[in-house]
């Protein structure tokens, strides 16, 4: 994992070059093991490395078969592609990325699909075509910009590029759903956060083509939605199949040449990973937790994952260890996160993975997470109710929006989810919920935050459900292996049943709470005077609104929303000093 960056069809390369180093030294900390520039043609391309396979030969840029490449990200199935198209003799590195460049000369941009992993990449091929593309779940991020000479940027963090005004609709979009959407083509400066940034859709493949020609445009990326035959109802090949399909996943994202392990919170999507990194390493697998100290359990009633978590890994022989998240750590943390969110969640789960990332910073550079096996295989409890009839409390699977402080109550917001879910595919109505989250609640949110807190502290996340082959399976289940009464991840929890049962899958499992409400409350009071007033929150606000969130224990709840989008906005748009905004606000 690293962070990339460039300037396409440049007109002056000498100042493009300038500007490139400016636009990757704001992303040392995704590559603390050093940067590379390079003009190749008419583009500056620069790498921030962080070193994960071959560590001495693979710097990027990359070049080979005339073609150029710079990727964050990894191509877990590079040793594949390499015995299957004889490309051996043809490698000059051990990199993941190499093959890929051999393929490109094959096949040209049809080579893309045949990448499994995460990856965000810019390659200059040697057919005078060049490409950005993101792999088909949005796990590494890409923002692009077309520049004012006709050029165009693009950078893994928007940080590095030039920003506009916020576009307000956005904003309504963070403060309501906790993440923002983004049109696909930006128009009249609209775009993702800020005004004439675009940032490509999970899959998306683009040409970028010389200005004065022909804007860019796209290619119909890559999908995770893969056409497979129904599998049938016999459940104990399904689970035959999944142990065979979910093995082989985790074996591929292990593949590195630096010290890895995972986040451990004793759920099933973890305690899965968990169990087949067991079986596949030989030695104990690091594992870390994160728990809440003890004052904050009992004040808030909270849930300490630590318990479940010891349990699987004392049965698994897993390396645990564990760290405690404090009121004080709260108050530490959240400007931080603020900062490394330049593209804003308000999702408070990223309070204790930034914490967990800073554990394991030193030990691990490479951490295994159960992102997305909610959405594969049904998680989710509004995935039961969406299946429900009316009568019996059925409704739609959508985010229930509950942000009376703004002044729409969040309805614009709401539709722009709509609209974007309506287009997410899906044969069956649990299906298209499920792509629906996968469209937006997944790339926009759960990676954005792992990613960023994550790359904070120099480590890679990787995320071995969110997997060409795991999805294509999960999609190809019938409903009843995913939902079955008050079970969601059916399947999972029969096979963790099988093959750990130290997991207890059947047992009643409490949701994950960060307790931000209990942490917040001793200085709500200084907040009900400084959060209204706040520019960033008048905008979009009503003050009174926002006020009575602060003073109205009924409205505690949406307290954390508000604090964590006045620290973004003043340290992104207002142009302080993370160090200096909490003071600000409790002054």
């Amino acid at each position: 994992m690293c962070g990339i960056a460039g300037i396409l069809g440049a007109t002056d390369l000498d100042q493009a070059e300038k500007d490139v180093r400016a636009m990757i030294g704001t992303l040392a900390h995704r590559g603390p093991n050093g940067i590379r520039v390079e003009r190749v043609g008419n583009a500056v391309l620069a790498h921030a490395r962080l070193s994960i396979i071959d560590l001495e030969g693979g710097w990027q840029p990359l070049h080979a078969a005339g073609s150029t490449v710079i990727g964050n990200g990894e191509i877990y199935n590079y040793l594949e592609l390499i015995e299957e198209f004889g490309l051996k003799d043809k490698l000059t590195t051990g990199s993941d990325f190499e093959p890929l460049l051999h393929l490109y000369a094959m096949e040209g941009e049809k080579a893309f699909a045949r990448l499994r992993g995460m990856y965000a990449f810019c390659l200059i091929g040697a057919d005078g075509r060049t490409w950005l593309v993101r792999d088909p779940f949005g796990i590494k991020p890409l923002y692009v910009q077309r520049l004012a000479d006709g050029s165009t940027a693009f950078a893994s963090e928007p940080r590095s590029l030039p920003r506009g005004e916020l576009v307000p609709a956005r904003a309504k979009e963070i403060l309501a759903l906790g993440y923002s959407l983004c049109p696909q083509i930006v128009e009249d400066g609209d775009g993702f956060v800020f005004r004439f940034i675009h940032r490509p859709d999970p899959g998306d493949e683009f040409e970028v083509v010389p200005p004065g020609i022909a804007p860019i445009y796209y290619e119909g990326g890559g999908s995770w939605l893969a056409e497979r035959p129904r599998i049938s109802g016999d459940e104990d090949a399904a689970i035959d199949a999944l142990d065979r399909v979910l093995e082989n996943s985790v074996m591929v994202h292990q593949r590195s040449d630096v010290p890895y392990g995972l986040f451990l919170s004793g759920g099933i999507d973890s305690t899965a990973i968990a169990t087949l990194m067991s079986r596949l390493n030989q030695r104990p697998v690091v594992a870390y937790t994160c728990g809440w100290d003890t004052a904050t359990v009992l004040k808030e009633g909270a849930h300490d994952e630590r318990g479940a978590a010891e349990k699987v890994a004392r049965a698994l022989n897993l390396d645990w260890r564990e760290t405690v998240f404090t009121e004080a750590d709260f108050w530490r943390i959240a400007p931080e996160i603020a900062w490394a969110l330049d593209d804003p969640t308000t999702d408070f789960a990223c309070l204790p993975t930034y914490k967990l990332a800073e554990a394991a910073k030193g030990t691990l550079t490479v951490v295994l997470s159960g992102e997305g096996g909610d959405e594969l295989f049904g998680g989710y409890g509004r995935y039961r109710r969406a299946l429900r009839p009316k009568w019996l409390g059925g409704r739609a699977a959508e985010p229930q929006i509950d942000a009376p402080f703004l002044k729409d109550g969040g309805a614009s917001a709401l539709q722009r989810w709509r609209d974007t879910a309506e287009h997410a595919g899906g044969a069956t109505p649990l299906q298209r919920a499920q792509a629906a989250d996968i469209a937006t609640w997944l790339p926009n949110d759960l990676l954005l935050k792992l990613d960023r807190c994550l790359m904070a502290h120099g480590l890679e996340g990787r995320t071995p459900f969110l997997d060409r082959e795991v999805a294509a399976f999960a999609f190809a289940l019938p409903d009843r292996m995913k939902v079955r009464g008050r079970y969601g991840k059916w399947i999972l929890r029969k096979w963790l049943e099988r093959h750990c049962p130290a997991a207890e899958p059947w047992a009643k499992k409490k949701g994950f709470t960060v307790p931000v409400a209990g942490f917040i409350a001793p200085r709500a009071a200084d907040l009900a005077r400084t959060i209204p007033a706040h520019e960033g929150i008048r905008q979009v606000c009503d003050p009174d609104a926002v006020r009575a969130v602060f003073t109205d224990p009924a409205q505690a709840h949406n307290r954390w929303p508000l604090l964590f989008y006045a620290l973004w906005w003043s340290i992104h748009i207002g142009g302080m000093a993370r160090g200096e905004t909490l003071e600000a606000l409790l002054a």
